[in-house]
């Protein structure tokens, strides 16, 4: 006996979103319903481990001498337009906007020396959000690092129903915020893993938990539950009890998901007001020609309850980092005042926060973006795209931190040391997130995906 639960669209015959079914991230696939997809996933093998990953997506492109980079030694051209900070590391410095990170910097690993080859904004974050499985960011080939990651895990977790690969944006309004975000949907694709391994993406509007939740009236839910119980009576009399009442905790766990987990878990409103207030970035207006307020912020507390609550990879976009300044964004003075700033006080409080929870072992933060500026600024003040020197650090998740790795030339343009690449990042990730030994033993696991787990190349200084 199959429960099946439809939008009022699915009844109208029409199915033009995965909300249409189940709405939380996990389509039905063939013939199993929620509560034997939940089960299928509780036996999943034991190579995963209890690990979650926060990108952080500075879309657009941030610059490495902004953010960690500064390279106040250098000709007032290249070095930082706003100048250095001091960190908690002896002679390591950061840009100036990144002061609250500055203070933490024994909490952050931070990679002087990552690269690629792709210089165009789309192409690029296709590239980098697939991990490199995508060569050229063309699109057509290649999937999400979260995608891939909830291929392997399950697309739901198996204990609370909270989907694996979460996305986490906000209605842009700016047209360049608008163009930078279509550009991370598609590199978030799931393609050839299959439309059940995409990301879910709640938004940041007031129908985004609406769309989470059931298109019925409880009266009718609570009638479908019971007849769902009705039905499967007959089979308490010859089936094994045993197998009756797991099949009843996986029923039950469906019903609390649809009912509420997924949705508790962006539900704002339940967080501590106090918490609440220490990621609030909404004070800043983001934009060039078009502003809203910044929900940096809040978006990185979402992705903290989402990993608490049994995510296994949020996504978070931060768009605008593409700055020219030409007629569509703001020089680098303009655009680190309004992002660099929002940042630094975002991550900031997701550090501490996760810290007091106890989960800095067990959450994986990464900051990158598609690319990095050019090493000098333009006549109007703003930095060109630049592939060969990029920002990336990463924070928890059981690495090694408190660290500077690599070291780019003079110039800030290209690395001097061993460049770290796309796929070194996604190995990186990867192997936080398994137990590749264990992995070897375990069949079933599609060829190419295996392969691609074992033999990616990690950032060796990060791993413990």
């Amino acid at each position: 006996m199959m429960l099946k639960i439809y939008t009022s669209k699915a009844l109208n015959g029409v199915h033009d979103s995965r909300r249409d079914f189940l709405q939380i991230g996990a389509l039905m696939l063939g013939s199993l319903s929620l509560p034997q997809l939940l089960k299928a996933q509780s036996e999943s093998p034991g190579f995963m481990k209890d690990k979650s990953v926060v990108l952080l997506y500075l879309s657009g492109g941030a610059s490495q001498i902004e953010t960690f980079d500064p390279k106040m030694g250098a000709p007032a051209e290249i070095r930082s337009v706003n100048g250095e900070v001091k960190t908690s590391l002896p002679g390591v410095t950061f840009g100036a906007t990144m002061q609250k990170l500055a203070a933490r910097a024994n909490q952050i690993g931070v990679v002087r020396s990552h690269n690629h080859t792709v210089g165009s904004h789309e192409q690029a974050h296709v590239h980098v959000l697939t991990g490199g499985t995508d060569p050229s960011g063309s699109g057509k080939t290649g999937f999400g690092m979260g995608a891939l990651y909830a291929r392997l895990r399950g697309a739901n977790n198996p204990d609370s129903g909270i989907p694996t690969n979460c996305l986490l944006t906000v209605p842009e309004i700016d047209g360049q915020y608008r163009k930078e975000l279509s550009r991370l949907r598609k590199g978030s694709r799931p393609l050839e893993l299959g439309a059940s391994y995409a990301p879910f993406e709640p938004g940041d509007n007031s129908s985004a938990m609406n769309n989470m939740k059931l298109n019925l009236s409880s009266q009718r839910f609570e009638d479908r539950r019971t007849l769902l119980t009705s039905l499967d009576s007959w089979k308490r009399r010859v089936d094994d009890l045993g197998m009756v009442q797991g099949m009843d905790r996986f029923n039950q766990q469906a019903v609390d998901l649809l009912t509420g987990g997924a949705v508790d878990a962006i539900d704002l409103t339940r967080e501590d007001p106090a918490i609440l207030a220490k990621y609030n970035t909404s004070q800043m207006r983001i934009g060039f020609k078009q502003f809203r307020p910044s929900m940096l912020g809040h978006k990185m507390l979402m992705a903290r309850r989402l990993c608490e609550a049994g995510a296994g990879f949020v996504t978070v976009h931060s768009a605008g980092w593409d700055m020219h300044a030409d007629g569509n964004n703001p020089g680098m003075q303009q655009g680190m005042a309004m992002l660099g700033t929002t940042l630094d006080h975002a991550v900031a409080a997701f550090l501490d926060d996760v810290a007091a929870r106890g989960l800095s072992e067990r959450v994986l933060l990464v900051i990158t973006g598609d690319f990095g500026r050019t090493p000098r600024v333009n006549k109007k003040g703003g930095r060109d795209h630049w592939a060969r020197l990029g920002t990336l650090a990463f924070a928890g998740g059981g690495l090694n931190m408190g660290q500077v790795i690599g070291q780019s030339d003079r110039q800030a343009g290209q690395p001097i040391t061993t460049p770290y690449t796309t796929t070194h990042l996604m190995g990186t990730i990867m192997q936080s997130l398994f137990d590749v030994g264990k992995m070897r033993l375990v069949s079933g696991i599609p060829p190419q995906i295996r392969r691609l787990i074992e033999q990616s190349k990690s950032i060796p200084e990060l791993m413990s």
